[in-house]
């Protein structure tokens, strides 16, 4: 067993050099987006007793995000990546830390706090693309990806566990005189910390900035429109899965407790999965994993909807759990072939198609998000958590033989 992570250690450290940091980074930075994509929701939840808030919250975090990648495209010009990197991730500590410091918060707050935190998310995603592009092959991005979210798997099981342990003391033992709030405010301290930690070794690394000419463009390959559909689609799952769980947990099932074990005891199959795919697949490989993800993230969804109940939150969290990284390990890597194929035929920078797919991301996202209210508004809240994500999950099939014609008109870069 020693020999063989040792083994792993020596692959890993055959990787190129800025590759490793950039790895590195996110592994740090992988500690906070637990609490970022779950707690916080939790948190407005606990405060404000309003799903109503929580989708304000998301869609000023949405909002803010495609707005700060053309603003980062100009700063760019001027200022290095890593400095811009480095901002995005202190940003979002700032971001919760104006949330969970006030004594109290009303929809304003939650909508200040959420433009910040996307536009912390806009300068930590686009040069975070940018950057995995520049320093990873298509032979390697497999690994790349697999190891990140392996790493993103792993914390999304400590973390929680240790905020949910962190609840249990609270609420059983009277640690910091019983007030959940404190806890909140504890774990903000945390996440300033170790946004700080990976801004500081992001800037090991020997990148270089992009070159940003004309950073918008109206008028596309067709090849790109249609990964831009794909981009929508998956934007509107992944403007659910950063909302509605913490929802579904705090008004079927339990408190944060829950919540954090439901996250802990889900992940613990999948990182296994995750680094082994990584390690063993390979390009020819990635519409099978696309396409798993998304049948368990319907199997996930039919099961809440079915049941409606503590049970069905639970088995669609756990697929949750599932298929956000298996989606992940292979969407990033079609995404990325995509762009350099693309950025060579047309000679356009790489850059201005990530900003254009978070477009495409957006898009979906506020389709997503809209279908969520407007069940809510018109019909009823219950309405709206139990059928919505069937409807997504029914929806979201459509990506797989989109992704496979993707994959196939993109065979023709240049080796």
């Amino acid at each position: 067993m020693i020999k063989k992570i040792q083994g792993e250690i020596r692959f890993f450290n055959e990787m190129p050099r800025d590759m490793r940091i950039l790895l590195m980074t996110n592994m740090i930075y992988a500690l906070v987006l637990p609490i970022i994509e779950i707690f916080v929701s939790a948190y407005i939840m606990r405060s404000l007793n309003s799903s109503s808030a929580v989708i304000l919250y998301q869609i000023t975090v949405f909002t803010g995000i495609p707005i700060t990648f053309v603003l980062n495209g100009f700063l760019l010009r001027k200022f290095s990546v890593k400095g811009l990197y480095s901002l995005g991730m202190i940003l979002s500590g700032i971001s919760i830390s104006v949330m969970m410091f006030l004594k109290d918060i009303t929809f304003v707050e939650v909508g200040i706090s959420g433009l910040l935190m996307g536009i912390s998310y806009g300068f930590f995603w686009s040069n975070r693309d940018f950057l995995a592009i520049e320093t990873t092959e298509d032979n390697n991005r497999n690994y790349y990806y697999g190891l990140e979210t392996f790493f993103y798997t792993i914390t999304g099981i400590a973390v929680p566990a240790v905020i949910g342990f962190l609840f249990v003391l609270t609420s059983s033992y009277n640690l910091f005189d019983g007030d959940a709030t404190a806890v909140y405010r504890v774990i903000t301290i945390a996440v300033f910390l170790l946004t700080v930690l990976s801004s500081i070794v992001i800037h090991r690394g020997s990148f270089k900035n992009p070159k940003v000419d004309r950073i918008i463009y109206f008028r596309f390959d067709k090849l790109w429109r249609k990964l831009l559909v794909l981009a929508s689609l998956k934007g509107m799952t992944q403007g659910y899965l950063v909302t509605v769980p913490a929802i579904l947990i705090l008004r079927l099932v339990g408190d944060e407790s829950t919540l954090s074990s439901v996250q802990s005891i889900s992940g613990i199959v999948t990182a296994i999965v995750l680094y082994v795919l990584g390690r063993i697949s390979k390009p020819q490989h990635r519409i099978y994993i696309f396409s798993l993800g998304y049948v368990i993230f319907f199997v996930g969804a039919l099961t809440h909807s079915l049941l409606f109940s503590s049970f069905g939150v639970i088995v669609f969290v756990m697929c949750k759990v599932l298929y956000q990284p298996l989606h992940d390990i292979a969407y990033f890597p079609i995404q990325m072939k995509v762009i350099n194929y693309l950025s060579e035929l047309t000679k356009r920078s790489e850059f201005s198609y990530i900003v254009n797919h978070e477009f495409g991301l957006y898009v979906g996202r506020f389709l997503g998000l809209s279908l969520f209210i407007v069940l809510d508004y018109y019909i009823s809240e219950s309405f709206a958590i139990r059928y919505s994500l069937v409807v997504i999950g029914i929806i979201q099939m459509l990506s797989i033989p989109l992704a496979k014609t993707i994959i196939q008109e993109s065979k023709h870069e240049k080796a």
